[in-house]
């Protein structure tokens, strides 16, 4: 069942004839289906709350004289009644989930007139704190019914309007409440098609807010200039702990500036700017960034067009940052000499706070392995995402094969060599290891046998010398 035949049953036309004062917000007419939660949800909001009628609304939300003829009204009869005076559905999730703190209406097919009926009921509700209308279809009619109800609202403090076609009005609009804020604290915008001109909007807003903690502009339609001007907000916001600028267009002058504001920022945690193509152009002056930023713990460059060369300059800073915990490097051209570049630099970093990196569409061999092992050795929390082919994994198994023979028969590695060594130079050869290896019918192929072989005779000398190894027993 779709979102308009469930919420087509809340109404019946009896109801839209019966008198305004005579409403019983109770009545299982009007409440959603199974509504055992409504009774209970319209109580709990109705406690302490005055709403207007809605009987005089026409194109704002409050008339001149509403404040004298406000009325003690449940949500749900405030809703129901401002449908019927939009001629809108009810969403029965609404109504079914009244007294919650999170509402989320994402992808119902709300409309401007939907969004108005919204915006009278939530006025003055102070139940609700996060209010998700995500792909709703609300535009920019349905959105200045929105940011009007947040004048008087005091407890929304998180807000989606990700992907319902606002263009430069909707940021207009928007960014209008924001300069007025003091409560919204997370607003997500992906999506809405803003462009350059938009971005002026937001650093004119946002410049020096210290409200809003969470950002999300992903999905648009940014390019440099926008980048520039959202980076120079960067550089003065005292508050964003959280921005997303992920999949837009900023590539060239806009990451240099937005590097350049993260050098300043000192409250910015996490920055999303995956999927903007910038390679070298913006991993040179992040790279820089790094050097003095001591707040970000999240930098995710997914898909940039990053290779090898532009991990070096990334490194450049991770060589001494000592606050970023999380890399998200996957989707970029880089190789593993680009991958080793960068488990090599955290490693030497002792103050590095680097915990989790994400390579996963990088395919790496053992030496890779075998350094992150190392790695581990000084950081046991590493958690790095990295793509192996079928034969690494079966070759980085021959040393287990190897100690797993000697263990089932207790019996010890440095006892094999030493019966190999019938000289006690404490070395062999790798012909002799071999042949041992095969006549004592331990379970590698060839492929293995060559890999353990390189992994014991690192300078190829075609000798083993297996003082080394005596921890491996």
């Amino acid at each position: 069942m779709d979102h308009s035949e469930e919420d087509g049953a809340l109404v019946r036309p009896e109801e839209e004839e019966a008198e305004a004062g005579k409403q019983n917000p109770s009545d299982q007419s009007v409440l959603p289906t199974g509504g055992q939660g409504g009774t209970e949800d319209q109580e709990g909001c109705s406690q302490g709350q005055e709403q207007d009628s809605a009987e005089e609304w026409e194109t704002d939300l409050e008339t001149e004289d509403a404040t004298d003829r406000r009325q003690n009204m449940s949500c749900a009869e405030v809703y129901l009644r401002a449908c019927r005076r939009t001629g809108t559905t009810p969403i029965s999730s609404f109504l079914r989930h009244l007294g919650e703190a999170n509402l989320n209406l994402n992808h119902y097919g709300v409309g401007p007139l939907g969004a108005k009926a919204l915006a009278i009921a939530l006025q003055n509700n102070n139940c609700i704190t996060n209010l998700e209308l995500e792909d709703c279809l609300l535009k920019v009619e349905g959105t200045r019914y929105l940011m009007e109800m947040l004048q008087t609202n005091i407890t929304i403090q998180s807000l989606n309007l990700s992907t319902n076609q606002l263009h430069l009005e909707g940021a207009e609009i928007i960014c209008k409440m924001l300069s007025d804020n003091y409560y919204i604290k997370s607003i997500k915008l992906a999506g809405n098609d803003f462009d350059d001109s938009a971005a002026k909007y937001f650093v004119d807003a946002l410049k020096v807010d210290y409200v809003i903690k969470e950002l999300d502009l992903s999905h648009n339609k940014f390019c440099d200039t926008g980048g520039e001007h959202l980076g120079q907000m960067l550089a003065t916001n005292v508050g964003i702990e959280v921005l997303n600028l992920s999949w837009n267009y900023i590539r060239m002058k806009g990451a240099v500036v937005l590097a350049a504001g993260l050098k300043v920022n000192s409250t910015l945690k996490e920055l999303h700017l995956a999927g903007n193509g910038f390679c070298h152009i913006g991993a040179e002056p992040l790279g820089q960034a790094l050097k003095q930023n001591s707040t970000l713990e999240l930098l995710d460059l997914s898909c940039n067009r990053i290779y090898d060369e532009d991990v070096s300059l990334l490194c450049q800073g991770l060589a001494t940052n000592h606050t970023l915990r999380v890399l998200k490097l996957s989707q970029n051209p880089m190789t593993e000499a680009g991958a080793l570049t960068l488990i090599e630099t955290v490693k030497n970093n002792t103050k590095s706070a680097v915990e989790k990196i994400d390579i996963s569409t990088v395919f790496v061999s053992e030496a890779f392995v075998e350094l992150l092992e190392e790695a581990r050795t000084r950081r046991p929390a590493l958690d790095v995402r990295y793509s192996v082919m079928t034969s690494t994994t079966r070759n980085l198994a021959a040393l287990q094969i190897f100690q797993k023979f000697f263990k089932e028969r207790n019996e010890s590695i440095m006892d094999f060599f030493q019966a190999l060594d019938k000289e006690g130079t404490m070395k062999v050869s790798t012909a002799a290891f071999r042949k041992a290896v095969k006549a004592a019918n331990i379970p590698l192929d060839q492929r293995q046998l060559n890999w353990l072989v390189k992994k014991f005779d690192k300078t190829c000398t075609a000798t083993i010398i297996y003082s080394q190894f005596a921890e491996l027993s």
